[in-house]
């Protein structure tokens, strides 16, 4: 398996901003290093609340200098406004990992339901226990927007260490043709 490191998964938000960091150990085992949330609430100017998240996610990556960042995508509930003020979260998010060389992979919330709890409908509740169980942490119900980064961590290790993505040549179609021409009619 590929060397995978350290995995800051970020849960963007203009007015909670979660984050988890896990560590893949010598033994290829997810450890929990740290999470918390930004509060950022009683920022009033929406321009100075990016600028918070770009320097605050910054800072965590020159803290604890992840190889990989994982980040929740927007998804549309019931107003678009919505989904645009998570955009420039979620952008902001990413200009400052990618500014400190991270390796930046979005996921749906669904797909990170699906890795930790097998349930792409489950709650935030639910995350949290599964997230605790396989961490082997205690996490306090107030830190929800943490538990959900943690399991972006989380859904990204299990992309990266599954079987079915380190197949040679699985990074592309292209590649793996390249690879493979006697397995290609």
């Amino acid at each position: 398996m590929t060397k995978i490191g350290t995995i800051l998964g970020i849960d963007p938000g203009t007015n909670l901003l979660g984050f988890g960091v896990v560590r893949i150990g010598e033994n290829n085992k997810p450890e929990y290093v740290e999470m918390g949330v930004l509060d950022i609430r009683k920022e009033t100017d929406p321009y100075a609340k990016l600028a918070r998240i770009s320097e605050f996610v910054g800072g965590l990556c020159e803290r604890y200098k992840p190889d990989h960042m994982a980040i929740e995508s927007p998804f549309l509930d019931k107003n678009a406004q919505v989904i645009f003020k998570l955009g420039r979260a979620q952008g902001a998010a990413m200009v400052a990992a990618a500014s400190h060389g991270v390796q930046i992979t979005e996921y749906a919330p669904r797909k990170a339901k699906i890795a930790i709890c097998g349930n792409g409908s489950a709650s935030k509740e639910q995350v949290s226990t599964m997230v605790q169980k396989t961490l082997g942490i205690k996490i306090e119900a107030k830190h929800l927007d943490a538990t959900d980064a943690l399991a972006i961590a989380m859904c990204h290790y299990y992309q990266l260490s599954s079987p079915l993505t380190s197949i040679k040549g699985g990074d592309s179609w292209a590649k793996f043709i390249k690879e493979n021409p006697d397995r290609v009619k």
